[in-house]
């Protein structure tokens, strides 16, 4: 029987808080690129121009069709050379972090995009019709009319996806980056108390989860109504 030790956790707060902010950078920096991203594919499919919707098109099938795990490998092998060779980075720049930013934020844009080309077709055509009446152009139209009504509906679904990508950090484990439950792991190999630190890893996960599902669940009641 196995006996549960915690006594690694008190002395290694600071080094779990380290690799939280890891985590917690990766989700924020992906979720607001894969929405702006994300938003610019939504209106490339929805443009009508057929080499800008094939583009769009060819984009999010292919990334909605490989495994997160694949693509951050890609990414990690392939994105350190080709930012060195562009940009010319210092040695002292975390090639893993700067991959796994870039990887995550083009992954989600492309579940992003398919969230927000829901919400702009969701919203009457009669509001473009009325802003083009105007005299807005098709940008201006979808700028301050459309996608705003748009983003107000879309919320708790672009919310419920940044859940599931905050889960899915977890995946940079396999390219060496310490976020948090790298961290916790390494911790656990150190001090030999690798299933109670795999266990409180994946509490830090279920808390923040549950937390940020009942902020989704208030918002769709308040837009509901």
């Amino acid at each position: 029987m196995h006996h549960f030790n915690w006594s690694s956790i008190p002395g290694s707060w600071s080094v779990l808080g380290q690799g939280a902010i890891v985590t917690f950078e990766i989700t924020i920096v992906a979720i607001v690129v894969g929405i702006v991203w994300g938003t610019v594919l939504a209106l490339l499919r929805l443009s009508g121009v057929k080499i800008l919707v094939a583009f769009a098109s060819i984009y999010v099938t292919v990334f909605r069709s490989i495994p997160l795990l694949m693509v951050l490998l890609w990414f990690f092998l392939i994105v350190p050379q080709i930012l060195q060779n562009l940009l010319h980075l210092p040695p002292t720049i975390d090639i893993r972090f700067t991959s796994a930013l870039i990887a995550f934020s083009l992954f989600e844009a492309a579940y992003y995009s398919e969230i927000i080309r829901a919400g702009v077709q969701s919203v009457a055509k009669g509001q473009a019709q009325a802003a083009s009446a105007l005299g807005m152009t098709y940008g201006q139209s979808m700028r301050l009319v459309v996608l705003p009504q748009a983003f107000k509906a879309m919320i708790p679904l672009l919310l419920t996806q940044g859940i599931v990508l905050f889960q899915d950090t977890s995946l940079v484990y396999v390219i060496g980056l310490a976020d948090f439950f790298r961290t916790a792991s390494n911790i656990g190999d150190r001090d030999g108390t690798t299933v109670e630190m795999i266990l409180f890893a994946g509490a830090g996960y279920f808390v923040v989860s549950v937390l940020a599902s009942a902020l989704v669940k208030r918002m769709q009641k308040r837009y509901a109504r």
